[in-house]
């Protein structure tokens, strides 16, 4: 858990904001939509895409004692997700009507 909160101090600095939950020997860093660094306390690792060809997810990992580096990778990650990702709506009646007119 220690190494997990250090991570998510890490990408604070990165100017991302994440939580830390914990159980059965792993952390999970809840960083975005799609976006989980578990880490059990020697790594990190999290899903960085899909293979179709072995039709299986694809991973990243990165040592746990360097959790600086890691956010750095982990926030390239991020970016691209969100960059990718459609924005939710704040008000989905707004987009369907809220029947008053």
């Amino acid at each position: 858990m220690i190494a997990a909160e250090d991570l998510r101090e890490a990408l604070e600095r990165e100017g991302i904001t994440a939580d830390v939950h914990d159980g059965y020997g792993l952390a999970l860093v809840s960083v975005w939509v799609g976006l989980i660094v578990w880490c059990d306390g020697e790594r990190f690792w999290w899903r960085t895409g899909w293979d179709d060809r072995r039709q299986r997810f694809t991973y990243a990992w990165h040592p746990a004692a360097d959790p600086v580096r890691a956010a750095r990778r982990v926030a390239f990650r991020y970016t691209a997700l969100r960059t990718n990702s459609r924005p939710a709506l704040a008000d989905p009646a707004a987009v369907v009507g809220d029947g008053a007119h």
